[in-house]
């Protein structure tokens, strides 16, 4: 299945949320998500651009596999979609256990904040993660209402971003696979052998 979903980056929080409830969009919460990314010890997930994360995010927890289609090495450049696959799971703990004692390793491990609303099935999301400034995700069924829901709250869809979170802490200047933990009281670097490439994603 894939995933419609597009970044606005370098958003103002306060005057976006403003935009939404103007358009009459309904606030359905804000979470704290953690997430644990997994591969193989050889990171060969990793290589083909696609990992498989643990997500606890508050309501429910997920298990994920996402690649990044059409990928380009260079973070300024979309990517064509993401493939996604989801399933929610029932523990946190437990999840990530099965999935080491099958030989999944941890690659790292992650968290931020997102406040979510709803229009007409469209699901807009604020995000924050730690040491970069937060965007603006925009999910929905097709391309065009990702577009038609960015010009609804006056954001140029031709400067939406296709592509992952690892993308965006790039273009800032952060590798995140060079981190062991990445949180907002700090993060604790560990470079993997394999993380040679610049490619792959969260």
């Amino acid at each position: 299945m894939e995933e419609i979903e597009a970044k606005f980056l370098d958003i103002n929080p306060e005057e976006i949320e403003a935009k939404l409830k103007e358009i009459g969009a309904e606030k359905k919460g804000e979470y704290f998500y953690k997430r644990r990314i997994f591969d193989y010890p050889d990171l060969r997930l990793h290589k083909d651009a696609a990992w498989l994360r643990l997500r606890d995010e508050g309501d429910k927890i997920t298990l994920t596999y996402k690649k990044r289609l059409g990928f380009s090495y260079d973070p300024k450049i979309n990517d064509e979609g993401m493939q996604e696959i989801e399933m929610i799971v029932e523990d946190f703990h437990k999840t990530g256990i099965i999935l080491e004692a099958i030989g999944l390793t941890e690659k790292f491990y992650q968290e931020n904040k997102r406040i979510r609303y709803v229009k007409d099935g469209v699901e807009f999301d604020l995000d924050f993660w730690p040491q970069i400034p937060p965007y603006l995700e925009i999910e929905t069924d097709s391309w065009e209402k990702v577009d038609e829901a960015a010009k609804l709250l006056g954001l140029d869809p031709n400067s939406k971003k296709i592509c992952s979170t690892t993308q965006v802490y790039q273009l800032y200047g952060i590798e995140d696979i060079e981190y062991q933990r990445m949180t907002f009281k700090g993060f604790v670097k560990k470079v993997h052998p394999h993380l040679l490439e610049k490619d792959g994603g969260k």
